[in-house]
């Protein structure tokens, strides 16, 4: 026996009980699929376990950030016995991640993910990016949009979470029994189409089991994430599945907004005990609740304080929960024998549900028909610079074709981005009175002039 077919038999051994359940075509898709993950905390730790105990072809971790005190409560791949701390995050968990199978490539990436071209994801199959601000995952998932690579987006909070799907369009097959009517071709719902079905055993007249490929259409992040998508109509035009949505979308599209407004998160004990804070979060949470057409009852105010108590916290139980879920829909997408996720799963632990909403525009192309909206705009633009011998940067680039500014400074503090906040508000509501009280002294003036000019007229 060759040493390749005793690798070959060794390996189907080792993923016996897997290719039992998806099939040796599925686990070979698997074990050449090459896999980027991006912020290793207790969220992307789940996610990479999964992932490598399945057997992928490889994975590409990518931190720049070093081991802090709180990692080593909420990450298994760390401790402080093997001198994790202070240690790059992503070199520090990759020896064990490695040793969970060393069939695996583990790579280790310790650039920021924000400084990286938009070529950089062209050559892996799917990009996960975890834990990171609404803004950074708009540029990721614009560049793997420009590139064709499928998208997953995932966060945890304390008790709470969320998971997102990119996948542009997505071809699965299904197996089926033929039923005594034929199967139509075309849309089923707004996102999914039947696209061809044909008999498992054509030669077997007798076989009654047909395959269905089925074709899921999906939504960019930007759009996605704000108030530009809606909850399905069939869950819009009844008032129990109204009341049945959680109020957590609404909390999460409110801190992306904060995030993205203030330039921090609304954690610590500066922001919790700041009023002005607090009120602009509330009303953020109230606006989104209205935009996505739920009931006000259900946005509680103790919900809302549960919510904020958990923004960026990390829970070992409910990332295992949320990692686990990610990493069967990537190896479902591989394997292409299961509906993946479409495109939006809100965890919460106090329920221990997780839901699955399709948020997505009301009108307009969905999938490849999204495509001529970002193509080339970030490689042409990081073209010319690199012909100019300046440094390309993804984000500067990203947020300049979402029609954002160029990153600003950070804050010396959390407080400081909320009250630079303020202030602009405050001079722009200064400016607008002035404003009007000139406009409203022209226009007096202007009537009285005419007033006079009458009288003297008559005269």
């Amino acid at each position: 026996m060759t040493t390749t077919e005793t690798n070959g038999s060794d390996e189907i051994a080792l993923y016996d009980r897997q290719i039992r359940l998806w099939g040796m075509k599925a686990q070979e898709k698997i074990r050449s699929a090459n896999i980027l993950l991006i912020t290793m905390k207790a969220l992307a730790n789940e996610i990479a376990k999964n992932l490598v105990l399945a057997g992928i072809g490889s994975l590409t971790i990518n931190d720049h950030a070093v081991v802090s005190e709180a990692d080593l409560g909420a990450q298994f791949f760390l401790s402080a016995e093997d001198g994790h701390l202070g240690q790059n995050r992503a070199v520090a968990a990759s020896a064990s991640l490695q040793r969970l199978n060393p069939r695996v490539k583990v790579i280790v990436d310790t650039d920021d993910i924000r400084t990286k071209h938009s070529s950089f994801y062209s050559s892996f199959d799917i990009i996960i990016a975890t834990d990171l601000d609404a803004d950074t995952l708009n540029v990721i998932n614009t560049a793997t949009r420009i590139h064709g690579r499928k998208f997953y987006a995932a966060g945890s909070h304390g008790l709470y979470g969320f998971l997102f799907a990119d996948l542009i369009e997505h071809d699965f097959i299904i197996e089926r029994q033929r039923s005594n009517l034929s199967t139509t071709l075309g849309p089923e719902t707004k996102t999914r189409s039947i696209v061809s079905v044909a008999p498992k055993e054509p030669d077997n007249k007798d076989s009654h089991i047909e395959l269905v490929t089925k074709r899921e259409l999906y939504s960019t992040w930007l759009l996605a994430s704000s108030d530009a998508s809606h909850l399905p109509q069939d869950i819009l035009s009844s008032p129990r599945r109204k009341r049945a949505v959680t109020p957590i979308l609404s909390c999460l599209r409110a801190l992306w907004q904060f995030t993205s407004t203030f330039g921090v998160p609304p954690t610590g004990p500066e922001l919790l005990t700041n009023h002005t804070a607090l009120a602009a979060f509330t009303q953020m949470c109230s606006d989104k609740h209205k935009a996505l057409g739920l009931p006000a009852e259900t946005l509680r105010a103790e919900l809302l304080r549960s919510f904020l108590q958990n923004v960026g916290a990390e829970l070992a139980p409910v990332a295992a929960v949320l990692g686990g879920q990610l990493a069967q829909d990537v190896i479902n997408v591989l394997g292409q024998t299961q509906q993946p996720i479409q495109n939006f799963v809100v965890f919460s632990g106090e329920s221990m549900e997780a839901n699955v909403y399709a948020l997505h525009p009301r009108e307009g192309e969905l999938g490849r028909g999204l495509l001529p909206v970002t193509m080339g705009v970030i490689d042409a633009a990081a073209e010319v610079l690199e012909k100019e011998g300046q440094t390309t940067d993804l984000m500067g680039l990203g947020g300049q074709h979402l029609g954002g500014q160029q990153q600003q400074q950070q804050p010396s503090s959390q407080m400081e981005g909320v009250e630079q906040q303020q202030q602009q508000q405050q001079q722009q509501q200064q400016q607008q009175q002035a404003n009007g009280v000139s406009t409203a002294q022209s226009t007096g003036a202007g009537q009285q002039q005419e007033h006079e000019g009458s009288g003297a007229g008559n005269a």
